[in-house]
């Protein structure tokens, strides 16, 4: 249940930063603008039946239009960090070749907009919108396109770094990785198991790749990496059930972080597919382990699994299992936010993780506007509980620096297009009309009660 907004303030030390999150296809629009070319998204969104509605990023918040009043927007929250990511297709148009100037300008007006407007700039260098002509060349399934991406992290730090307050390399691997090569649900939209392997460990090097560009053009800037990690239950207390979980454990968390905080896949996972990874290279462990600055965790749902009965069934062979809460979001998703506290648990003691940032956490809920206003108090008690138990988790010793909702507004949300709605701040799609909700006010009050400092990442 919902928090008095100044009850849980008081439980958060001086220095927590408190901000909104954002990404570019979601909310910038003007697809063709200035220079930009396709991401895999613009084309997976317009083949039949992988978007709902076939709903794409055309307009979105027609935010790269807007962006003035939306810094504005922004700086209205009384929020202390914009955590928002840059458009690959924008800087580097087909993923090689010739930079385009346009693109870095509207992220030069960006970063300074929120520089002038007292807001720190939290920036993810990718988050899903792979330029479309690298799929020539096989997309995150090729190596080269590793290349291709420290190529663009060290064009974008070179203009930006020296106003950013922190970068992150990667927004959710899971999702580019799992759901757009093995589960189909994602762009590119592929169901293979070889393929989702080669852009599991193309992405993982192409991490490393960028966290070695990004320290060459400015080794004083907090570099991270942001995971959406599973809170993995298992569905009874069974031997089977409990060994489905740990298989679970490694594959959708351990094939990320063991190789970046310890150098190497988990054993298991390598045991069971390690045949068909693409060739791992001298020095590719060494360079997607080198030390982060923060990471970010992005937390929505518990995920819950039981061992799979069918025989032979393919790696991690597991299956869903019931929800314990009846609480869900209209996305579907079970609200359990105990998860989250038992998850950073979990990851602090089988790693070594430097400070964490919950860098997305919110609800997916459908209210409209109702006499100029949205009363999405749903929303605001999942926002508030995960914030007590984020506050409970410090109290613990834990190092948490920030937390940034998710999201600022309402946008297109990737497979479920534009229906369903996740922001603090009602978009209405056809005047682009912005409209604070009941979460967003209670958020903005929250966040209003502290004081701008100087706090970095790192």
């Amino acid at each position: 249940m919902m928090i008095e907004a100044k009850k849980l303030a008081a439980r958060f030390p001086g220095d927590f930063v408190f901000g909104v999150a954002t990404a570019s296809f979601q909310i910038e629009g003007a697809s063709k603008a200035d220079g930009r070319k396709a991401s895999i998204w613009d084309a997976f969104s317009n083949m039949p039946g992988r978007v709902y509605g076939r709903h794409n990023g055309d307009v979105a918040c027609d935010h790269y239009n807007r962006l003035e009043q939306d810094l504005d927007l922004i700086k209205s929250l009384g929020v202390e960090a914009y955590r928002f990511s840059i458009a690959w297709p924008r800087i580097v148009p087909e993923g090689t070749g010739p930079i385009n100037e346009k693109g870095l300008d509207f992220y030069d007006r960006l970063v300074d907009g929120l520089k002038a407007r007292g807001i720190k700039a939290f920036a993810t260098l990718y988050h899903w919108d792979l330029p479309l002509a690298l799929m020539g060349d096989g997309g995150w399934t090729a190596r080269t396109t590793a290349y291709a991406y420290q190529r663009y992290a060290k064009t974008v730090i070179a203009r930006l770094g020296d106003r950013l307050d922190a970068v992150a390399t990667f927004n959710e691997p899971w999702c580019s990785v799992w759901l757009g090569h093995l589960y189909g649900v994602h762009a590119p939209g592929e169901r293979n198991m070889d393929a989702a392997l080669a852009a599991l460990h193309f992405t993982n090097l192409a991490h490393g790749l960028g966290v070695a560009a990004i320290r060459s053009e400015r080794p004083e800037l907090p570099v991270g990496i942001v995971i959406n990690a599973h809170s993995v239950y298992p569905g009874s207390n069974s031997a089977e059930d409990k060994a489905a979980a740990e298989r679970a454990f490694d594959f959708h968390n351990g094939v990320f972080f063991d190789p970046i905080f310890k150098g190497e896949y988990p054993e298991d996972f390598l045991s069971a597919l390690g045949e068909r990874m693409p060739a791992i290279e001298d020095g590719d462990m060494a360079t997607i382990a080198q030390p982060l600055d923060w990471w970010g965790l992005n937390y929505y749902t518990p995920m819950r699994v039981s061992a799979d009965p069918a025989k032979g069934a393919e790696y991690p062979a597991t299956v869903n299992a019931k929800p314990v809460s009846n609480v869900k979001t209209d996305i579907g998703w079970e609200v359990y936010a105990p998860a989250l506290g038992s998850l950073v648990e979990t990851l602090n003691a089988r790693y070594r993780l430097p400070d964490c940032y919950i860098t997305e956490n919110g609800a997916c809920y459908n209210m409209g506007v109702e006499n100029g206003t949205v009363d999405d108090q749903p929303r605001l008690d999942y926002i508030s509980d995960h914030l007590a138990v984020t506050a409970d988790h410090i109290a613990k010793g834990y190092p948490m620096r920030g937390y940034f909702a998710w999201s600022l507004m309402d946008n297109f949300e990737w497979a479920e297009g534009y229906r369903m709605r996740f922001g603090i701040v009602h978009v209405d799609y056809e005047t682009q009309v912005r409209t604070i909700k009941k979460s967003g006010r209670w958020y903005k009050d929250l966040a209003e009660r502290f004081p701008s400092g100087n706090h970095k990442p790192g």
